[in-house]
């Protein structure tokens, strides 16, 4: 049951993750891909910071790091992308 319910929570990611690219990130991305694992992406990319470009990306990272620091760095999905 607990397996079944983590595939539901992480598919509803992966779907808010493909409507909310274009809106989050400026562009269309892997729909296989969680939110937490782009915005890992982007932060890497800006030396562990996610440019205010992205206002709605870092404040949703910034909330992540609240509850689980270094959630998006370590939500990174290598084969992404």
């Amino acid at each position: 049951m607990k397996r079944w319910l983590w595939s539901i929570l992480v598919s509803i990611d992966q779907t808010c993750g493909v409507f909310l690219a274009p809106i989050l990130f400026y562009r269309v991305q892997s729909p296989d891909e969680t939110i937490s694992s782009r915005l890992g992406k982007i932060k890497v990319a800006h030396g562990g910071i996610i440019p205010w470009r992205y206002p709605i990306a870092r404040i949703m990272d910034m909330g992540l790091d609240i509850i689980d620091p270094n959630h998006s760095i370590e939500s990174i999905e290598e084969d992404e992308d």
